[in-house]
């Protein structure tokens, strides 16, 4: 079967099992433990002969001749076997559920995926289908799972100007299904760049570290990592099910790419006197941190700041809160301007995210030594918000829409570069002038509060008017949350 076939094929029995509520998040995980499980009854035989560690009896081929309700209950027996071992089988299989209600669905499940070759398959292919599900997932609004999707066109861009080396490790705090891990990987692996044998074990065992503390979106971060190649069918999984800020981080790294969670608060839930659920506000009391606060992005910034090495760069989404608030957001920028070379801002437009009101940026910065000395000499801010209108559905972020950031980035020399209308340089005394140090900056005219015949295509204009919705009522949800907790 042809890889565009297959492709087809898998897409269209998940409609079939849309039909009967099987949302593209449960068929996901499904695919994964079955995938999982026929890849490594693949590389068990001839010519691999690889021990899986797969307890017998609860194996793929013990899957493979049952159906009805005795296929039922065997799966059962295997997710709960399976998700109690050690390693990577652990990772993939903890806390596994069966969603799938009917069994001659899932008997159709298996027969699929029994009839194909996966080991041999171009990893393109295994890849792309995997990742098109995710993004399937990550549209489906009802299923929450766009706020772990960052849109690839920017991860792409990210990665393009971060240029991250072979034999370097990167690292993502918040790696969700592992985007930026691939987009690393697609950079260092791209045509033309020739890794000898060394760099390619490096890439594959040795590269990629991440937190992630939801165990479905790291189940699928970890499958996702092996079908692009990453990583061991039997080894230990380099995505820790953790939150990452608990503590400092016990290793530094070459290379920061996040996006971490977006929502203001960091919180945990408990139990209250009534027997009702609530919610508490978080915070981190870290020594390595330079304040204590329950925001999760200023949270996260610091937190990326301590994983760094001297000579480690990172480049991190983060809201607009974090550029303009005040209190403990003032303090911590200071410092971040202080211990690092903060270089870049690329100002985002609205409409690329599939979480709703969501205002971003990305923030480039490299690490530099603890010596006393001020490291931010100034910022260049690209502005790619002003004037600019995308949507998810109908006029979509591409990688020619930052084509223009990444020349004007110039990561041949970054500190050879030439202000445009869009890109434009203030200094590090100007911006401690501003109110509260404030990196909120824009200085391009609208357009559209000029001329109103040339306002946006209704939908465009619909969408923008949601976002900005949005992001009032988060800005509320916040104020009212800080009232709740005094």
């Amino acid at each position: 079967m042809t890889s565009s076939a297959l492709i087809q094929k898998v897409w269209n029995f998940c409609h079939t099992l849309r039909d009967d509520g099987v949302g593209y998040g449960d068929y996901l995980e499904q695919l994964t433990y079955l995938l999982f499980l026929k890849l490594a009854d693949e590389y068990a035989q001839e010519p691999y002969n690889r021990d899986t560690k797969i307890p017998k009896g609860f194996d793929w081929a013990s899957l493979r001749g049952k159906s009805g309700e005795p296929l039922e209950a065997h799966y059962l027996a295997i997710l709960h076997k399976l998700g109690t071992e050690p390693g990577m089988l652990g990772a993939i299989f903890f806390k596994a559920q069966n969603k799938i209600q009917d069994p001659a669905k899932l008997a159709r499940l298996v027969q699929m995926i029994d009839a194909e070759k996966w080991v041999g398959m171009d990893t393109d292919t295994k890849g792309d289908l995997y990742e098109g599900l995710l993004q399937k997932n990550a549209e489906d609004t009802k299923s929450g799972a766009g706020q772990y999707f960052t849109p690839r066109h920017l991860i792409d861009a990210m990665v393009a100007c971060i240029r991250p080396e072979p034999l370097k490790t990167i690292a993502d705090p918040a790696c969700g299904t592992g985007g930026f891990f691939l987009g690393a990987h697609k950079w260092l692996t791209r045509e033309g760049n020739t890794l000898d044998k060394k760099q390619k074990e490096f890439l594959r065992h040795k590269t990629f570290f991440g937190n992630e503390i939801v165990p479905n979106t790291r189940r699928l971060c970890l499958m996702n990592l092996f079908l692009h190649n990453i990583g061991e069918l039997d080894g230990e999984p380099t995505v820790d099910r953790s939150d990452a800020l608990i503590s400092e981080p016990k290793q530094r790294f070459d290379y920061v790419l996040a996006n971490p969670p977006f929502g203001k608060k960091s919180s945990m839930t408990f139990t209250n006197e009534e027997g009702e659920e609530d919610r508490d506000a978080l915070t981190y009391e870290r020594q390595d941190f330079w304040e204590t606060t329950s925001n999760k992005q200023l949270n996260f910034l610091q937190h990326i700041a301590s994983m760094l090495k001297e000579t480690g760069k990172a480049a991190v989404v983060l809201p607009d809160n974090v550029l303009f608030e005040g209190g403990a957001g003032e303090k911590i920028r200071k410092k971040l301007l202080e211990n690092c070379d903060v270089h870049t801002i690329l100002r985002l437009p609205t409409g690329i995210f599939y979480a709703q009101g969501v205002k971003a940026n990305v923030v480039f910065f490299d690490a530099r030594p603890k010596d006393g000395t001020i490291h931010t000499k100034g910022i260049w801010f690209y502005d790619l918000r002003t004037n600019k209108h995308f949507t998810l559905k109908t006029k979509t972020l591409k990688f020619d829409d930052l084509q223009d950031f990444i020349a004007c980035y110039n990561p041949d020399n970054r500190h050879e570069r030439t202000e445009t209308e869009r890109f434009k340089y203030v200094s590090y005394e100007e911006l401690m002038a501003r109110d509260k140090a404030s990196l909120d900056l824009f200085w391009l005219k609208d357009d559209n509060l000029d001329n109103l015949d040339e306002l946006p295509p209704p939908d465009v204009l619909a969408q923008e008017i949601i976002e900005h919705l949005e992001a009032a009522l988060n800005s509320f949800r916040d104020v009212a949350a800080a009232l709740a907790n005094r």
